[in-house]
């Protein structure tokens, strides 16, 4: 018979696994990658409070949604309990991040990161707990590190390592110019690591090598390694590209509500699902449940109505979600759709029928090559949304209005 307080340990012992499992799932939770899983589960079962990392250079004065992968990460942590140090790289802004370039990225002057600096201060509390968060600017250290710290700290990592970072592999390989002062950002961006003592840190995929680094960095100067942790980069509202303000397929944090909420009604229901996944905060099991209501007919703009709520409530004021989803509706209404529009019944025996089939079958389209040509074009609208995969499925139990071009009204329920 199990002794009283064996019996107690073993209970608190079971809490403790479940409570360190919830805590490695939710870090996980669109997590590309985590080195070490053993190394993070080791600090975390110290119980203290770990200090996570995270650099943002102000090369720009706001953020958009792609950044804010990242952020939510840090958010996670911090619903932990953990302490987050929001790293303002204003001395290694001046140099330039060379991730992912085939060329030397200019230099910025400082009177402009420090504008861009403030932008940043503002905006990451609408994500970020401010309790659990310090802001610190990297040229507290770095500035005082001067020509010898700086031979110092250069003398700690090798040009052959330095090389086998992908993009300078590749322009040297090319015979393209690296700068020396280029081989500088991902040290300096190690000794923050070392600066602050940090724990974990986080970052894109494109910044694993100079995460990586300061995890070196550490060891060399008898710290414990650092975790690195890297989140995915997110697609624009092309489904395709990485989020960019070049590329014009982004989302900035500080549009305003009716912009953001449109922009988001706007993306395909494939690409809805990864944003839920790298952009809201709502559970893992409701993410699930959701996709089941979708595979038995929801309507997929009304899954992403619940998307979009979240975020513009997010960004702006609660409540400011609901409105613009009442507003969307309204002019859904009062659109040029026409009153009497037709309504028929389509039987399949498979669970899902391709568009392009659907509307041949139902005359909408002469054929599947002509349906598939108006969707690529843009000229295929499923409840006033566009359609662009050629390929979409149909669920067997949706029901909708299709317009083909800008004449052809069409009500089908798929049963």
């Amino acid at each position: 018979m199990l002794t009283s307080n064996l019996l107690i340990l073993l209970i608190d012992e079971k809490y403790y696994d479940r409570h360190m499992d919830e805590a490695l799932a939710l870090i996980k939770r669109g997590t590309d990658e985590i080195l070490t899983e053993t190394d993070l589960k080791n600090k975390l079962e110290t119980g203290r409070q770990l200090i996570i990392k995270a650099g943002f250079d102000p090369t720009a004065p706001d953020l958009h949604f792609g950044h804010t992968v990242l952020l939510n990460k840090l958010r996670h942590f911090q619903d932990l309990g953990h302490k987050v140090i929001f790293l303002i790289g204003d001395f290694t802004g001046q140099i330039g991040d060379p991730s992912g370039k085939n060329k030397t990225r200019p230099t910025l002057d400082s009177n402009a990161l420090i504008e861009n600096a403030k932008t940043y201060e503002k905006q990451v509390f609408k994500i970020l707990k401010k309790e659990l968060t310090e802001v610190r600017f990297n040229s507290e250290w770095c500035n005082d590190l001067g020509a010898a710290g700086l031979i110092s700290l250069a003398s700690k990592y090798n040009v052959a390592r330095m090389l086998e970072r992908d993009d300078f592999n590749k322009r040297y390989s090319s015979n393209q110019s690296i700068a020396i002062h280029e081989f500088l950002y991902p040290l300096v961006q190690g000794y923050d690591s070392v600066a602050l003592n940090a724990d974990v840190e986080c970052g894109g995929t494109d910044q694993k090598f100079n995460l990586l680094v300061g995890r070196e960095l550490q060891r060399a100067f008898d710290q414990e390694p650092q975790v690195v942790l890297t989140v995915p980069i997110l697609e624009g509202l092309d489904g395709t590209n990485k989020m960019s303000k070049s590329l014009n397929n982004y989302i900035g944090i500080e549009e305003k509500p009716e912009e953001m909420f449109g922009k988001i009604m706007s993306i395909s229901d494939e690409l809805m699902w990864r944003w839920f996944e790298l952009l809201s905060f709502i559970s893992d099991s409701e993410i699930n449940n959701l996709k089941k209501q979708a595979d038995k007919g929801m309507n997929p703009r009304d899954i992403k109505f619940i998307l979009a709520e979240e975020l513009v409530d997010r960004f702006h004021e609660a409540g400011n979600g609901a409105e613009c989803r009442d507003l969307f509706l309204q002019r859904f209404q009062k659109g040029s759709l026409p009153k009497d529009i037709k309504e028929i019944e389509i039987n399949i025996e498979s669970d899902s029928i391709p568009l392009s089939n659907l509307l041949k079958n139902t005359e909408m389209t002469s054929s599947t090559s002509e349906a598939m040509r108006l969707i690529k074009q843009g000229g295929v609208k499923i409840d006033s949304e566009k359609v662009l995969d050629p390929k979409h499925e149909i669920q067997k139990g949706f029901d909708a209005i299709y317009q083909v071009g800008k004449r052809k009204f069409l009500k089908i329920k798929v049963k």
